[in-house]
């Protein structure tokens, strides 16, 4: 395994980061893995070297989180030995005040994470999304006052505009506010649209780039052909898959016969190579997937090559995305 650092800040992190979202109630969730199936995969990852755990309280009902923090408790010795990550936005209740960035969700939202973790602070709190109703210095304080209180160490964005991520950190900036340390955006062969604006105003803030979704949901990995059939457990819709999509995937696998190894391999081998990227965020359902992870962090690919892979791209709309 490699580390490197999280963006300007001096966290460090393993190239590879696992996703927690796999695993929580399958009663609640067909697709998720209950805990004794997550913890031989978790358990590989550990064994990988890798450190960066992601969570947050809305996966599975909080149930992710419960799971994240008894497999880290038991998988490391001290709690500084991981670097663990989880977020918040989305409803975690019946209330007005169980969503969203406003202070009081937050405050609320932090406490509650840390309880169903069993620790008593997280290295990266991230806001899962932009939340247009609170006004970003509300949101950005109440980040700052968890962050000196001791409950997170550093604060992370995801999935969100430019000009949202540009807004929130000139609040708190303009106030001298605890600024975000990272982003997690989607990010993939497929999905290149925060090319655009965003990759760049992360590397010229110095912010950590900690993408979800390498493989575009098992696109390309090859577990999803262009007949709609779908080689996985996880029952979910994939709407958004489009022919070109599928010319990408089809340039990935013909270089993954060509190179002998598997897709997953070449495709997170890209996006290690993307300049500005920390560490992608992979879910792990079988333990393959930890080892075509780990072992992609070997695979050097020529300008030839990526140009390949790269040529069947269609950018979206911003309508569209």
């Amino acid at each position: 395994m490699d580390y490197r650092r999280l963006g300007a800040s001096g966290l460090i992190v393993s190239r590879i980061g696992l996703g927690m979202m796999s695993y929580g109630d399958p009663g609640r969730q067909s697709w998720a893995l209950a805990e004794d199936q997550a913890e031989p995969i978790v358990r590989r990852a550990v064994d990988a070297g890798i450190i960066f755990f992601d969570t947050a309280d809305t996966y599975s009902g909080g149930v992710s989180e419960q799971i994240t923090g008894r497999l880290l408790r038991k998988l490391f010795t001290r709690r500084d030995d991981y670097v663990l990550a989880t977020k918040a936005y989305y409803p975690t209740g019946p209330g007005p005040n169980d969503l969203g960035l406003s202070r009081k969700h937050i405050l609320a939202a932090i406490d509650a994470s840390l309880a169903r973790l069993g620790t008593d602070h997280v290295d990266v709190y991230q806001v899962h999304r932009f939340d247009a109703g609170t006004p970003a210095g509300e949101t950005m304080a109440a980040l700052d006052d968890i962050v000196r209180s001791g409950r997170a160490r550093y604060l992370g964005a995801s999935a969100m505009y430019a000009w949202q991520l540009a807004k929130l950190q000139h609040a708190a900036a303009a106030a001298g506010l605890t600024r975000f340390a990272t982003m997690q955006n989607r990010y993939n062969l497929v999905n290149r649209e925060d090319e655009r604006d965003l990759i760049p105003l992360c590397r010229d803030l110095g912010l950590g780039v900690i993408p979800y979704s390498p493989l575009a949901r098992g696109l390309l990995a090859g577990t999803r052909p262009r007949d709609g059939s779908r080689r996985t457990t996880r029952a979910r819709a994939d709407r958004g898959d489009r022919p070109a999509d599928h010319d990408v995937a089809d340039a990935v696998r013909a270089l993954a016969t060509e190179r002998g190894l598997p897709p997953a391999q070449i495709a997170i081998a890209w996006l290690l190579g993307q300049d500005g990227i920390t560490a992608p965020l992979i879910g792990a359902t079988r333990a393959q997937h930890i080892d075509d992870a780990a072992a992609a962090l070997a695979v050097r690919l020529s300008g030839a090559e990526q140009a390949r892979l790269e040529a069947g791209y269609q950018a979206r709309l911003l309508s569209d995305y």
